[in-house]
C-alpha cells in the first residue's frame, strides 16, 4: 500500500511539474512562432541534431547506474561527477571542430554560427552535480518539480526575450544556455553531497559495464527519433525540416510526456518490488492502462481537431503541418503505450530489451524512410516513423510475455 501512495504522490507531482512545463513550452512556442520563420527552427533544429547524437553517443548510464544501486550511493558520486565534466568538453570539442562540415551536409550556412554557440551547452551540463538523481531515487518528486520548473521558466524567458530582440534562431540557443548555468548552479547549491574532483577506477568500471546497454539503447533511441529529421533536412531543406519538427512536438510529444511521467515515476517503484513478479505484474498493468487511458483522447483529439490545434497554437502560417499531426497522432499513441514498459525492463535489469526494441523500430524507419520521403515528403517521414513504432509494439509484446511466464 505504501508504494501505490508513493505512485500516486510522485504522479501528481511529476504529473504537475510536466503539465506546467508542457505549458511553458506550449506558451515558448506560441510566441516564438509568430516571431521566428520555420526556417530558423529548422536551423535550430539542425544543431540540436548533431547535440543530441554527440550526447547520446557518449552516454555512459551514469543516473540509471546510481538509481539501481543500493541506498548509499554517495561513495560513486566524485567518479561520475569527472566522468561527466570530460564527456561534456569532449562533445563541445567534437561539435565545435565538426559544425562546418554539419553545415555543409545540410547546405545550410546560415546554422554554422547556432552550433558554434550550441556547443557551450554540453560544457556547461557537464558540471552538474551527479547527485541530483536523489530526487527519483528517494521519490524526492515535490522538490525535483520545483527544481525543474525553474529551470524550463527561465529557458523559456530567455528565449522569448532574446527572440523579440533577434529574431534569430540564436535565441532558443540562449535559452537553452541559461537553463544549463541554472540547473549546474542549483546542482550544487541545493543538493548534497557535492561531488569533488577525485576519480576511483574501480567504480568507473563498474559504472560502465552496468551502463553500457543504457548506451546502446540511448543510441538507438536517437536514431529512431532523429533519422526522419536528418533525411527531411538532406532530401528537402530546413523550411521543410523546421515544418516537420514542428508537426512532431505539437502532435507526438503531449503524448510522450504523459508517458515519460509515468516512467520517472514507476521506475523507482518497480526497483522495490522488483523481487516479486506476481506484484510488479499487476503494478505494470495499471500503469499500463493509466497510460492508454491518458493518451488515447489526445490522440484522437490531435487527429480530428488538427488544424484548429494548429490554428490556435501556431497561427494560419503553419497549417502546412496539419497532415503530418494527423499521422503523428498516431505515431506519438504507439511510441506512449510502448515506452512504459522500459521502466519494468530496467528495474530488472533488462537493459538490453530496451535497445532491443528500439533497434527494431530503427529497422522499420531505415527501411522506409527514404522512397516515403520522396514521393510524400514530410507526410512521408511520418508515415515511416509510425511504421518503426507498430514494428517495435509487437517485439515489446513479446519481451513482456517472456518477462512474465
Amino acid at each position: 500500500m505504501g508504494y501505490f501512495k508513493d505512485t500516486l504522490k510522485g504522479l501528481s507531482w511529476m504529473g504537475g511539474l510536466r503539465g506546467s512545463t508542457r505549458i511553458l513550452a506550449f506558451i515558448k512556442i506560441l510566441i516564438l512562432a509568430r516571431i521566428l520563420s520555420p526556417n530558423e527552427f529548422g536551423l535550430f533544429g539542425i544543431a540540436m541534431l548533431f547535440l543530441s547524437l554527440l550526447e547520446i553517443i557518449s552516454e555512459t548510464g551514469v543516473n540509471i547506474f546510481l538509481i539501481q544501486e543500493g541506498d548509499e550511493i554517495d561513495s560513486y558520486v566524485d567518479t561520475a561527477w569527472i566522468v561527466s565534466i570530460l564527456r561534456g568538453t569532449l562533445i563541445a570539442l567534437i561539435l565545435f571542430l565538426f559544425s562546418p562540415i554539419i553545415s555543409r551536409f545540410f547546405n545550410s550556412p546560415q546554422s554554422l554560427n547556432v552550433m558554434y554557440l550550441i556547443s557551450i551547452a554540453p560544457l556547461i551540463r557537464g558540471f552538474i552535480n551527479p547527485s541530483v538523481v536523489k530526487f527519483q531515487k528517494n521519490l524526492l518528486f515535490a522538490k525535483e518539480f520545483i527544481f525543474r520548473l525553474l529551470i524550463y521558466f527561465l529557458d523559456a524567458l530567455v528565449a522569448i526575450i532574446t527572440a523579440l530582440a533577434t529574431h534569430s534562431a540564436i535565441s532558443l540557443v540562449y535559452g537553452l544556455l541559461a537553463g544549463a548555468l541554472f540547473e549546474v548552479c542549483a546542482s550544487h547549491v541545493f543538493i548534497k553531497p557535492g561531488p569533488k574532483l577525485r576519480f576511483v577506477k574501480d567504480r568507473l568500471r563498474l559504472i560502465i559495464n552496468r551502463g553500457k546497454w543504457v548506451t546502446f539503447a540511448g543510441i538507438f533511441n536517437y536514431l529512431f527519433e532523429n533519422i526522419d529529421d536528418a533525411v527531411v533536412g538532406r532530401l528537402l531543406n530546413t523550411t521543410y525540416l523546421g515544418t516537420y519538427q514542428m508537426a512532431y512536438k505539437v502532435s507526438s510529444l503531449p503524448m510522450t510526456e504523459v508517458s515519460d511521467v509515468i516512467q520517472k515515476v514507476t521506475f523507482p517503484v518497480y526497483l522495490k518490488m522488483a523481487g516479486d513478479k506476481a506484484r510488479l505484474k499487476k503494478a505494470f498493468i495499471k500503469s499500463l492502462l493509466a497510460t492508454s487511458i491518458a493518451v488515447l483522447p489526445i490522440g484522437l483529439i490531435l487527429f480530428f481537431f488538427s488544424q484548429e490545434v494548429v490554428l490556435i497554437l501556431l497561427g494560419p502560417k503553419w497549417l502546412s503541418v496539419v497532415p503530418v499531426i494527423e499521422v503523428l497522432s498516431f505515431f506519438g499513441v504507439v511510441r506512449a503505450i510502448t515506452e512504459t514498459t522500459y521502466p519494468l525492463f530496467l528495474s530488472l535489469k533488462k537493459q538490453k530489451y530496451v535497445s532491443l526494441i528500439t533497434l527494431f523500430s530503427i529497422f522499420g524507419l531505415i527501411l522506409t524512410i527514404f522512397p516515403l520521403v520522396k514521393n510524400f515528403d514530410i507526410v512521408g517521414a511520418g508515415i515511416s516513423s509510425l511504421i518503426g513504432a507498430l514494428l517495435a509494439i509487437s517485439v515489446t509484446a513479446y519481451l513482456l510475455n517472456k518477462v512474465f511466464k
